[in-house]
């Protein structure tokens, strides 16, 4: 052997340096592959647990008969929500109120307007007015935000504000 390497001119203190390093090399090589597989089949060993190919397979197929329940449902639910969708139109969702003095006699705003509309501004406006002689009370009727009858200030009022109650409540909020 020495005989190769004296033609070479390699002295073998540098090769057995060489392979010792080499050894190391590899050495830390093996430690970290052995961590990963360790790690790796843990999770296997975990993901695994308890069940066999046969099981897993029904697992699996069972969490896609669940899925497809749950995706019944979702359209299920998206069908009732757009029939209450469409009854909510149809009922009261905006309502104002505006006190007033109609008399200006007898002190502080006993009378008042109180509009009630559903979405498309449809529903009533009705007005107590309060006197020394007693309280008089109109319903006026309110199509698309309009009215048939003229409208009082403070019924017109209260009309613009349950209309623009969004807009109102914005204004408030930003205060």
């Amino acid at each position: 052997m020495n005989g190769i390497l004296d033609i070479l001119g390699i002295d073998p203190f540098y090769l057995f340096v060489i392979v010792f390093i080499l050894q190391i090399v590899l050495i830390i090589l093996y430690v970290l592959l052995h961590e990963k597989y360790r790690l790796m089949y843990r999770s296997y060993s975990t993901f695994m647990k308890g069940k066999n190919g046969k099981s897993l397979e029904k697992s699996i197929f069972k969490k896609f008969e669940e899925l497809d329940e749950i995706s019944e449902l979702v359209k299920e639910n998206k069908q009732e929500i757009k029939e209450i969708r469409t009854k909510m139109e149809r009922h009261y969702q905006k309502a104002g109120i505006v006190k007033y003095d109609a008399f200006h006699e007898m002190g502080g705003n006993l009378s008042f307007a109180l509009t009630m509309l559903d979405e498309n501004n449809n529903g009533w406006i009705f007005n107590a007015m309060h006197s020394r002689e007693g309280c008089y009370t109109y319903i006026k009727e309110i199509v698309k935000g309009e009215s048939y009858i003229e409208l009082s200030e403070e019924e017109r009022q209260c009309l613009e504000k349950t209309i623009y109650q969004e807009e109102y409540d914005i204004k408030d909020m930003e205060k």
